[in-house]
């Protein structure tokens, strides 16, 4: 076999593509299910609106968790057994909550599946970027994040439908299923790592290799990105099934779910930043993805349903159009541990979705939904503007000015 990496036009690329986006559109799925179940979760347990949000939030800090040690572990041990093992021990969850009526139980091994469910999102960036040629990993990585918007949207229509038809019990024992059939055709197909260098430094060593990416001024850069960019995303979505189920709109569960299919255009974003940012650039596409997604959300402001709709579709045109460049743009800043900055990253960006959810609750509750649509949507424009000054500052300092 001849031992160079995977390009476009070998088959073992499109199975790695294949596998990748097939783990990563059940992980994506099972992690935000519960979205719009929140209101469902309210009534039926009790429970305030910020306590519902934990069914999300306590899987991040599970995932975040995760991303950190999982990060460590592939580097040392590989990436193909992380990301079978992730879909395995995803699974488990949706077959144990739903014998308990109880909440804590519930947010409990939510948590303890989000620890399971970053074992794809830990290996799989480093993965691609360790089997696939230079000149089709973007290719590959929009593929990748495109999954992760479908996931995320099918996860919460279906959970959504199969609530309202049935109950959300049902909707966990269906996502169980389909991680079964995921995980048995993963196994079948993912190629096995042919360039991995497995780490053999000290745990000292190692973590001083994790750490020293903080001490990389454009890597902490993307990382603020990283978390003001859920912050934003998640928000909106996490407290829209509370607004459109209130008065004037008054949605059931279903057609709150419907919403959810704007997340389409994030499908479509991806891989179309992906082909832009090789003719415009990574910077200009990325600052062009995060003003949409500004306007996107801001647009939701309007007491029109159609116009709420069409919002949420330019916002996410724009989010995954900037996630895919931002997540592009770490493995080409990283030089080593990889797979570390990667995680890092992805610690950035889920630290953003669980500040998304229940850090937002006390906005929610005070401001409602214009008081909180204003500062996400302005907060990306904002903190672009500061690193631009932050940069303008250090370019004068350094010519002397």
């Amino acid at each position: 076999m001849d031992h160079k990496p995977y390009t476009i036009r070998d088959l073992y690329f499109w199975k790695i593509a294949f596998s990748l986006a097939l783990a990563s559109f059940f992980i994506f799925a099972s992690m935000y299910a519960v979205q719009p179940l929140l209101p469902i979760f309210v009534a039926e347990f009790g429970i305030s609106v910020s306590a519902s949000s934990l069914s999300l939030s306590l899987t991040i800090i599970g995932l975040i968790g995760g991303l950190i040690v999982l990060g460590f572990l592939s580097d040392r041990h590989g990436r193909t057994v992380f990301i079978k093992l992730s879909l395995a021990g995803s699974v488990v969850p949706f077959l144990v909550i739903p014998l308990f009526d109880s909440f804590a139980v519930l947010v409990l091994f939510r948590m303890i599946q989000g620890f399971a469910l970053a074992g794809l999102p830990a290996a799989a960036l480093a993965y691609i970027g360790e089997e696939i040629d230079k000149r089709s990993i973007g290719v590959s990585t929009a593929l990748y994040i495109s999954s992760n918007a479908l996931g995320g949207m099918m996860g919460r229509v279906f959970a959504g439908y199969i609530t309202d038809y049935y109950s959300w019990q049902t909707a966990f024992y269906v996502l169980a299923i389909l991680g079964i059939i995921i995980l048995f055709i993963v196994m079948l197909l993912l190629p096995k790592s042919r360039f991995f260098k497995p780490g053999h430094l000290s745990f000292k060593k190692d973590l001083s290799g994790f750490l020293v990416h903080l001490k990389n001024p454009r890597l902490l850069l993307i990382y603020g990105l990283g978390v003001i960019l859920q912050l934003s995303f998640t928000g909106i979505w996490t407290y829209l099934p509370f607004y459109l189920a209130s008065e004037p709109f008054s949605l059931s569960i279903q057609a709150i779910s419907n919403m959810f299919f704007a997340y389409g255009l994030g499908v479509v974003g991806s891989p179309l930043a992906g082909w832009l940012a090789g003719i415009f650039g990574l910077r200009k596409m990325r600052l062009a993805g995060i003003v949409v997604l500004s306007i996107g959300i801001l647009m939701t402001l309007v007491n029109s349903l159609l116009i709420i709709m069409f919002g949420l579709c330019i916002a996410c045109l724009g989010f995954f159009t900037a996630h895919s460049i931002t997540a592009t743009s770490v493995s080409e800043i990283a030089t080593h541990h990889r797979g570390s900055a990667s995680s890092l990253y992805l610690v950035a960006y889920y630290i953003g979705v669980s500040m998304g959810s229940t850090a937002l609750g006390p906005v929610w509750d005070i401001l409602g939904w214009s008081g909180l649509i204003i500062i996400i949507g302005l907060l990306p424009v904002g903190y672009l503007l500061a690193v631009s000054l932050f940069e303008a500052r250090n370019t004068l300092k350094k010519r002397g000015f």
